[in-house]
């Protein structure tokens, strides 16, 4: 399975979309995107990894959203480089892989999964406030 999250500045999430591994990068942003397009009035811009690359998943984004996509890609594969805004993505990845559930997906069903998510979120959430 894979986990699609849309998160803010801060790494909190404003939507979580769960798809079959079979499922494109592309194809689940769209799904996800599609399920939250009302939640979203003020997003500008979508900053993505090289995943999400395509004139047509840019004008999809654009039709659905309004916002502009934008692609974060690595300058040189053989060098370690911090890109700029995509570590909030990937450290909010990285609480959800604290979580022991969340490890590793043992799960069966995608609404467990789903479940296990939202609640490794709350749970970060009342301890950080």
């Amino acid at each position: 399975m894979k986990i699609h999250i849309a998160v803010d500045v801060l790494g909190l999430p404003y939507a979580i979309h769960i798809t079959t591994a079979n499922v494109t990068d592309r194809a689940g942003a769209i799904e996800m995107l599609t399920d939250i397009k009302a939640g979203l009035p003020t997003l500008r811009k979508l900053l993505c990894d090289g995943g999400y690359t395509g004139e047509d998943f840019a004008l999809k984004i654009k039709s659905l959203t309004g916002a502009e996509v934008e692609i974060a890609k690595r300058p040189d594969l053989h060098k370690f480089a911090v890109m700029p805004k995509r570590w909030i993505v990937e450290r909010s990845f990285g609480w959800l892989d604290k979580c022991r559930r969340l490890w590793k997906n043992c799960e069966r069903l995608i609404e467990n999964t789903l479940n296990m998510v939202i609640f490794a979120f709350v749970s970060l959430l009342i301890k950080r406030y």
